[in-house]
């Protein structure tokens, strides 16, 4: 063991660091965190004690347990140990737990920083050591507990209160507040449609395409204004020119990568992050989790020296951007490559794309301003005062776009003209336009939303959007739109022509979209934990996780100001009723049984309910139409669904078929077998097609089960080969043995054998059909 131990938290960093350090240093990883707040104590008492300012009980990963013990070897073999952990909270909030578990002292212990692994930077961090910043520790503990808090407290009254509730989050919640506002902000929506019109005018063998500024009302007003043009004269009245500029972007923060990775490359947050924290530990980026859009004096006179050698000194413009917010949790460099000559980064594509535009960003913030020339072209019409424009823009430099050009099609470069010049008119049309509904967030605007906003920090967006995705509470919409008719009016050879177009609207594909269930539990939280939702609050608290950061501001009396008010409306919270969180909605009585038919949330989401829980008779419960939603649904609707289940005809041997919509959408029931029939509908599904789809399944059983045992135990075809299973433990078959000759014998030996599985966080998970 070499004299000098350094600890990373990541074995793809501790190989890069290793390279530049030498033989007398080793260097290990935690693999992450090692240690985690308790789920329960051994002594009875809260993993935090929120009435002993807050005390808090760790204990390290079971996973960690081999890591934690190689570690505490490798520390007394040592004579030096640093810590080389991320430079952010998280960062120091693992260097600390490292000193706690391997008994190093956090005021003499060697704590090196560094925002980018280069053999430079290391070695300046090695001369340069600190210890441990408690500050940014109490920051992330204040975080971590404040999240244990809200997740444990609050969650089982979301369970208890919210039909289909699964959690709730300190700062997951307000983001799905976002999407639900938006989502109901499209449907409050109320569109209006107006006619644009655009003329193409031949001049001197050039085509010139121009628009009327104005707009119509009515189809009448277009059609009047499109006769107007019949037999009327047209000439340039106007041609007027302007210089313009455009200037690059500021380098990334985390924030505007996760933007523009989405916007560009159409990667989500997640994926975003994790292409760039694999080019960080492999010494290409600097640290990817940062606020600041600061560029060191080295890197901005790399990147000088490349563009001049490369373009030319007339594309070099030395820029110092200054970081707008002023709660930034990191006052180190924005996010740039190592070494900007390095055009090619990772063997990956993925990340590779998004090296090149994280490269390509960082020159162009060191470029000059493209060059423009903006002309208008003023069409005037001898039947009437209206007026067509032409609009057009040279790009007379490029300047930065040469290596970062815009995301957008570039107008149109226009014909040379001359004021008097007459123009001979080709065609001119009408089109009917539709006002359009705010947008739904994708990851990127929401990151940028969340930001406006003061809500997370740089190493939680992606979390935060993970997570509302994975608790059920938003998903990404797959919907290409919806066909709408839109009038076209065209003048052709003096004739105005009206015809009927389709366009598709209202498309959500790669939108984030709230469910159901996201909007029940966001309305149930502004209604009784509106601290938990509110932005303004949301945003006060990441400020002060800043303010503890800097020391201006003691951890436990933070935390005792947020616990104080959120733990007493817990505590009222046994007055809510679950009925009146189901938002429950009456459409109206059966015609047939004079019963109440609702529209409601359930425990598995929307649904119609026929009848009251306190009557007679047990109500019966039927899904929404598709498409449909629970404030919009209507009596019809709802009457035609309580026909379900159908009986659509028998099996050969005599069985009944019935057809009907679940949790997983539509399907066929033989007996106990449920067979999916997506994507025939349970309506109109025929005897002949629902025998053919029960045939399948009983032959992909027949496939799946081998062998059936006492006790339980099968031999079954999985879908990586065949395993022995009892229920709760799997083995798997060998490829040399034949599973038809398994014994029971056999069986019981292997998973006695077979390694314990391990826990899977509870859901609810839907029935497996039996076999026949």
């Amino acid at each position: 063991m070499s004299k000098n131990l350094v600890i990373v938290e990541s074995p793809a960093k501790a190989k890069t660091i290793e390279k530049y350090l030498g033989k007398d240093f080793t260097v290990l990883s935690s693999i992450g965190h090692i240690r985690g707040i308790v789920k329960k104590t051994k002594d009875g008492t809260p993993p935090i004690d929120v009435k002993h300012d807050f005390k808090t009980q760790y204990e390290v990963d079971p996973e960690k347990r081999k890591v934690t013990a190689e570690l505490k070897k490798a520390v007394k073999a040592a004579d030096t140990v640093w810590l080389a952990t991320d430079e952010d909270r998280e960062g120091e909030a693992i260097a600390w737990h490292l000193c706690e578990v391997l008994k190093l002292d956090p005021k003499t212990t060697k704590r090196i920083v560094f925002h980018e692994i280069t053999k430079p930077a290391i070695e300046e961090a090695v001369k340069n050591p600190r210890t441990v910043d408690m500050n940014l520790v109490q920051a992330q503990q204040a975080r971590q507990i404040l999240d244990r808090i809200v997740g444990f407290e609050l969650s089982p009254v979301v369970w208890q209160k919210v039909p289909g509730g699964k959690s709730a989050g300190r700062v997951q919640s307000p983001a799905v507040r976002l999407l639900v506002e938006r989502e109901r902000e499209i449907a409050a929506f109320e569109g209006s449609a107006t006619f644009k019109v655009t003329a193409i005018f031949q001049v001197g063998g050039d085509t010139l395409k121009a628009e009327l500024p104005q707009r119509f009302d009515t189809e009448k007003a277009a059609q009047d204004f499109l006769e107007s043009l019949r037999g009327a004269t047209f000439s340039v009245g106007n041609v007027t020119t302007s210089p313009g500029s455009r200037n690059p972007a500021a380098p990334f923060t985390t924030s505007t990568l996760q933007q523009e990775a989405n916007s560009r490359l159409g990667f989500g947050a997640k994926a975003t992050m994790a292409s760039a924290q694999k080019l960080y530990q492999e010494g290409k980026i600097t640290y990817m989790r940062t606020d600041s859009v600061n560029l060191s004096g080295q890197a901005i006179a790399a990147a000088t020296n490349y563009i001049k050698s490369t373009f030319g000194d007339n594309y070099s413009l030395v820029r110092k951007f200054k970081t707008k917010s002023a709660g930034a949790q990191e006052a180190h460099e924005a996010i740039r490559p190592t070494d900007i000559r390095l055009e090619r980064a990772s063997s990956n594509e993925y990340d590779q794309k998004l090296y090149d535009l994280i490269r390509r960003r960082t020159l162009a913030s060191q470029m000059a301003p493209a060059k423009l020339e903006k002309t208008t072209i003023t069409i005037t019409i001898s039947s009437g005062k209206r007026v067509f424009e032409a609009k057009g823009e040279v790009i007379l430099f490029d300047g930065f776009l040469k290596v970062y050009g815009v995301n957008r099609k570039e107008d149109a470069i226009l014909p040379s003209v001359s004021i008097g010049d007459n123009l001979q008119l080709d065609s001119a049309e009408a089109r009917q336009v539709f006002a359009r509904s705010p947008a739904r967030y994708t990851e990127g605007s929401l990151v940028k939303k969340l930001e406006d906003l003061g809500i997370g920090r740089p190493s939680t967006y992606a979390t935060i959007i993970n997570t509302v995705q994975v608790r059920g509470y938003a998903e990404k919409g797959e919907n290409e739109g919806q066909p709408r008719d839109v009038i076209v009016l065209s003048l052709e050879n003096d004739t105005v022509k009206r015809n009927v177009v389709q366009e598709k609207t209202g498309s959500d594909r790669g939108k984030l979209v709230p469910t159901a269930s996201g909007q029940v539990v966001s309305d149930f939280l502004v209604n009784h934990f509106d601290q938990v939702v509110d932005y303004g609050f949301t945003a006060e608290v990441e400020k002060e996780f800043d303010d503890i950061a800097s020391g201006t501001l003691p951890r436990n009396k933070m935390l005792r100001e947020f616990y104080d008010p959120f733990h007493a409306l817990v505590e009222q919270s046994g007055d809510i009723k679950r009925s009146e969180v189901a938002q429950a909605r009456e459409l109206g009585k059966d015609p047939k049984t004079g019963q109440p038919i609702y529209a409601r949330f359930g425990r598995f989401g929307p649904m119609l309910q026929k009848g009251d829980q306190e009557g007679e008779s047990k109500p019966t419960f039927a899904p929404l139409p598709a498409g449909a939603k629970l404030e919009t649904v209507t009596l019809d609707q709802a009457l035609v669904m309580f026909k379900l289940p159908r009986e659509v005809g028998t099996t050969e041997d005599g069985q009944v078929i019935k057809s009907n919509i679940g949790r997983f959408g539509p399907y066929i029931v033989v007996g106990k077998t449920f067979v999916s029939i997506k994507p025939l509908d349970p309506f109109t599904i025929t005897e002949a097609e629902a025998r053919e789809k029960y045939a399948e399944k009983l032959k992909k059983d027949a496939e799946k089960f081998i062998a059936e045992f006492d006790g339980g135990i099968q031999v079954l075809n999985g879908r990586y080969g065949p395993y022995v299973t009892d229920g709760t433990k799997n083995a798997k078959i060998p490829k040399d043995v034949d599973p038809k000759s398994i014994t029971l014998e056999t069986a019981q030996k292997m998973l006695a054998e077979a390694p314990a599985a391990k826990k899977r966080p509870f859901r609810r998970s839907a029935k497996r059909s039996t076999k026949k």
